[in-house]
């Protein structure tokens, strides 16, 4: 969490929402790939730190499939990121803080586990919550 952490930070002179993800490989040590958010700097809408790191992770493996691979992200995913989860296969999410206005991982939608889906990756929440909490707090208290 501390690397997703150190990525976040690479969004702010962007002008993003500081939020970073890694894709950890199978050996849940190795690191495929790097994510922050780049929607401002980019105008992309969909250049939100865990795709990001998912596709650069897919381009890494050469595969779509992210089998045993885990996500580490700060902040809880979206809808957007936590279907992107289950298309890619990981095995497992990573959050830091809960998203109580737009989390899809437990907060106000459970995608990422919903028993519908073919592919439901492991959910572990609230890892340095406070310390990702915090990053959001100070951003939007001051850059926005």
């Amino acid at each position: 969490m501390r690397l997703a952490l150190a990525e976040a930070g690479r969004a702010l002179p962007g002008g993003d929402v500081p939020v970073g993800a890694v894709v950890l490989a199978a050996d849940g040590t190795t690191v495929l790939a790097t994510g922050h958010n780049e929607r401002e700097a980019t105008g992309d809408p969909t250049a939100h730190a865990e795709v990001l790191a998912l596709r650069r992770a897919a381009a890494e493996l050469g595969e779509w499939r992210l089998s045993g691979c885990t996500l580490v992200v700060t902040l809880e995913p979206c809808v957007m990121c936590a279907g992107a989860l289950v298309q890619s296969r990981v095995d497992r999410v990573v959050y830091g803080t809960r998203d109580e206005k737009a989390g899809a991982a437990g907060s106000l939608w459970d995608v990422v586990r919903d028993r519908r889906l073919n592919h439901r990756p492991e959910v572990i929440g609230g890892v340095l919550a406070d310390d990702c909490a915090r990053l959001l707090t100070d951003f939007f208290r001051h850059d926005r």
